[in-house]
């Protein structure tokens, strides 16, 4: 009996082949090159991934233990979000320390065994850098407090007198992405009210001065500290806020700078200024003083999409995040649009795009796509109040949207646990949440909480393998039994295989250095909800419609889900909700 990889489909005379044509190309294949144009980075989020010493709190040492399990899946890298010293008022990207590992993941001498297994394994292992804002409790900054306005100290951080009679009011109007006001007022020696310093997220994280030499040679040198202990390169957190609009005006648009009417993205003070691109200029020079091609990849949630590739010109950073392509919803037209965009805006700038469906900010792609008409932003997720998903068609869009992604040329960036088909803790009481926006909004946004569960490696224990102790530092749901590791391990049709299986093939088939071309359907089978390309002798088709959707003719590479592609009268036909890859005839 022929497995599903050996299936010809669509060799009846009545031609269904001509349901599709090739259409215009997009991208052409940018040749072999270096690893990071289509590069696979598995994003771990180490207080979730494996918790080894029974704290409820994952560590480095957890990450050396299972990273041959990361690595099995044929990924070229890590990103390790931040394991620094830190009050973890944030999750640790309120830095308090940035050349030292905080207690609750390890040691210097841990991070060093990470790097020696993950050198074994053939994985550079990627630093999150978090330099627009340090933790309240940094040295720096204390010092910076005990110190008078005007001094050296404070030339460090933003430091500003207020506005109104005797100095009462912030500086300006400006918001904190967690809400409420982005100025916190300080108090001098004697304990009367002094300055403000700002701080473009929570209170506890104070935002560096930029326009100030030292804070570029203090980040050069951390820079250095990390390198020369065998990093891969850098993730650089907000790396679009770095820099701030001479005066700090006020600014009525949004406090992350979403365009808005009236407030387009590049009039916001705080974001996005010319000058940043300098700093990023100077780093890529430092990284590329260092042998093995070493990354640096920008946070850099700007507007419009086409403003993305101005950080990864040839001189600046290599790669950046896309946030179109994670905020498109589940439909064939808005993908198309995105990726057709994406292709075309980082090709003027001879840099590939990047792919990401879900992180550590954003509700997982599994609970977005089974959310219909839910309103999920950046930095929020669902609560225990909202309308729940549905979570079985959250996970087959999910696996349909992996296999789209996964065809498509350039790099792909994958979060710890999607491999599982993990949605969010969208049921988590509210007695357990974490995330700054929750408590500084009063409960009014959810946060981030849901997405950065720990994962479950086992489908027993307290903690579904987790951790040696009783509890995570955030719960499980009850029943995530079936999305454990080990039960979806060598298993056929497991979102776990798909993963193993769609990672393999896009290596074999060099999809990440190949090229697009749309293909357009013939107008007798026109299905509005499905969008297809080729990339090379592959054909990639996605039906987020609610009907079958005719195939092109070739044989089956892969399905999102068993038996995804049946037989009918007039040819293979795709399920509604499911992609798949498709070999042309007389290609590869």
């Amino acid at each position: 009996m022929p497995t599903p990889h050996d299936v010809e489909l669509d060799v009846r005379p009545a031609r269904p082949d001509t349901a599709y044509r090739l259409g215009e190309t997009v991208h052409s294949p940018s040749g072999a090159g270096k690893w990071w144009r289509r590069s696979v980075i598995y994003q771990v989020y180490p207080r979730s991934f494996r918790d080894t010493t029974g704290s409820g709190m994952g560590d480095l040492p957890g990450v050396t233990r299972e990273l041959h399990r990361v690595a099995e899946l044929g990924v070229d890298a890590v990103w390790l979000s931040p394991f620094f010293r830190s009050p973890q008022r944030d999750a640790g990207y309120d830095v308090s320390d940035y050349c030292d590992v905080d207690p609750l993941f390890g040691t210097l001498a841990d991070f060093d065994d990470l790097v020696s297994e993950a050198d074994r394994l053939g994985v550079r292992v990627i630093v999150d850098l978090v330099p627009n804002h340090c933790s309240s409790e940094h040295a720096l900054f204390r010092a910076a407090l005990a110190s008078a306005p005007g001094s050296a100290e404070r030339s460090l951080f933003v430091f500003r007198d207020g506005r109104g009679a005797d100095g009462t009011e912030p500086p300006n109007n400006w918001q904190s992405h967690f809400g409420g006001s982005a100025w916190t007022r300080t108090a001098d020696a004697d304990g009367t009210p002094g300055q403000w310093y700002l701080h473009l997220f929570d209170s506890t994280q104070p935002d560096f001065n930029w326009d100030n030499p030292a804070v570029h040679a203090e980040f050069e040198r951390i820079l250095r500290f990390w390198l020369d202990r065998g990093a891969g390169g850098f993730r650089v957190d907000v790396a679009h806020a770095l820099v701030k609009a001479a005066g700090l005006p006020d600014w009525g648009g949004a406090a992350d700078g979403y365009p808005l009417p009236g407030f387009p993205f590049a009039d916001a003070p705080m974001f996005g200024r010319e000058e940043v691109h300098g700093i990023f200029r100077r780093w890529r020079e430092i990284v590329d003083e260092y042998a093995g091609d070493r990354i640096l990849c920008a946070e850099a949630n700007v507007h419009p999409l086409e403003t993305m590739a101005d950080w990864v010109r040839e001189d600046e950073m290599h790669q950046t995040f896309n946030f179109a392509f994670v905020g498109a919803s589940w439909s064939a037209p808005e993908l198309k649009a995105v990726v057709d965009r994406s292709l075309r805006a980082f090709d003027a700038v001879a840099a590939p795009t990047t792919w990401v469906l879900s992180n550590h900010d954003v509700s997982r792609h599994a609970t977005r796509f089974g959310a219909d008409g839910a309103d999920i932003r950046v930095g929020d997720g669902l609560g225990p109040d909202d309308v729940q998903p549905d979570e079985a068609t959250g996970l087959a869009r999910a696996r349909a949207a992996t296999l789209f992604m996964l065809g498509l040329p350039g790099g792909v960036y994958l979060y710890q646990g999607e491999e599982l088909g993990l949605p969010d803790h969208t049921t988590l009481p509210n007695r357990f949440r974490q995330d700054p926006t929750f408590h500084r909004t009063g409960g009014s946004r959810i946060g981030r909480d849901g997405c950065r569960v720990p994962l479950p490696w086992t489908a027993d224990g307290a903690t579904y393998g987790f951790s040696d102790g009783d509890a995570g530092w955030l719960p499980q749901p009850d029943h995530w039994a079936d999305y454990a590791r080990d039960a979806q391990h060598g298993v056929e049709g497991s979102t776990l295989e798909l993963y193993r299986r769609g990672l393999a093939e896009r290596s074999r088939l060099g999809l990440g250095e190949g090229g697009l071309a749309w293909l357009e359907q013939e107008e007798a089978t026109m299905r509005t909800g499905v969008v297809a390309y080729a990339n090379g002798g592959t054909a990639v088709v996605l039906n987020a419609g609610d009907t079958p959707a005719p195939l092109p003719a070739g044989r089956l590479l892969v399905e999102s889900v068993p038996g995804a592609v049946t037989p009918a009268e007039s040819g293979h036909m795709l399920a509604p909700d499911a992609a798949a890859w498709i070999e042309l005839p007389g290609t590869h």
